[in-house]
């Protein structure tokens, strides 16, 4: 079963843009996070376990789920997302974890759920998901510019003095943060993500997600965007034995605007605040509630009027158009 409010095609959008709030299909394992739903698939003896990701129409803000999804809005990441890993295939600089998008290959469910998880699912190979966020900065901006006015580091790292609010860094840096169910994730030095899984995991994974933001912010440059700074997911691959392998994988989403922050090249420059590709627009509405006391960055969020669900929804659309 798949939940869609009652709710009406937004001006402007296709008919295809019913919201998808959130899926309880007649699958094991179910877990949900604040934007996908993730499901075990069925094996047979012998084969590696996968998994379905369905991306929903959920969006969250200062980590609240808000009532009102954005229809159409886990096609777009899925869709952007499917792009950059064929993209970061072509380059070999690591091996992921999608396998198909066809969903017509999930025989156990009816035509109506496999119709309303088009365009939004990925299966993928199951993994061992290292508990820490690789983040990737090539610009001083978010919680690593208001370190920097304090202390001129960025999630500990020491940055030359002067750096503008936006401006590029002489090379990106790459700041590991731990993995939070709930709440925000925490910036923690690459010591503490050495002792928490390893040296050698650990520089392992700085080296790839340097390489694949390195690649991909050359790669959003020629289409006209600024890869401000993006965070990645790793894991080891099971095998059939639900047991981890040495393979280490990309897992999860990939370079949405939800993971990552996408500035237009057209405009850029350092020193004030960039308009992004993302939900920024969302979170300036909602801090407008809560400078009038309407809000105070708790669960539950407000309902969201068409035209906050419009303006953010186009945002997603103009960057999967960038970046597809």
């Amino acid at each position: 079963m798949i939940t869609m409010p009652q709710m009406n095609a937004l001006p402007g959008t296709d008919t295809t843009a019913h919201a998808v709030f959130e899926t309880h299909l007649p699958l094991g394992g179910r877990r949900q996070g604040k934007v996908r739903d993730v499901y075990s698939l069925p094996t047979q003896a012998g084969d590696r376990p996968q998994i379905l990701v369905v991306a929903t129409d959920r969006i969250s803000a200062f980590d609240v789920v808000m009532p009102t999804p954005v229809p159409g809005k886990g096609r777009l990441l899925t869709e952007i997302s499917v792009a950059w890993f064929t993209f970061l295939r072509s380059l070999g600089i690591a091996p992921d974890h999608l396998v198909s998008t066809d969903v017509s290959r999930l025989q156990t469910l009816d035509d109506a759920d496999r119709a309303l998880l088009a365009g939004r699912s990925m299966i993928c190979r199951a993994a061992r998901v290292v508990q820490v966020e690789c983040v990737a900065r090539g610009y001083l901006a978010g919680s690593g510019w208001q370190e920097y006015q304090s202390n001129g580091t960025a999630c500990g790292i020491a940055l030359p003095a002067g750096l503008r609010q936006c401006e590029q860094l002489p090379e990106p840096i790459f700041t590991p943060a731990t993995k939070a169910a709930e709440g925000h994730d925490e910036n923690i030095s690459f010591t503490a993500m050495c002792d928490a899984v390893g040296g050698e995991l650990a520089e392992r994974l700085r080296t790839m997600t340097l390489n694949i933001y390195t690649a991909a912010a050359t790669r959003a440059r020629a289409r006209g965007l600024i890869l401000a700074d993006t965070k990645f997911e790793f894991g080891f691959a099971l095998d059939a034995n639900n047991e981890p392998t040495a393979e280490l994988m990309l897992v999860d989403e990939v370079l949405t605007p939800d993971s990552s922050r996408y500035w237009p090249v057209a405009g850029y420059a350092p020193g004030r605040d960039q308009p992004s590709f993302d939900k920024q627009y969302l979170r300036n509405w909602l801090l407008e509630r809560v400078a009038r006391g309407e809000w105070h960055k708790e669960p539950p969020g407000p309902v969201l009027p068409a035209e906050v669900l419009r303006e953010t929804r186009s945002k997603y659309e103009e960057a999967a158009r960038l970046l597809a």
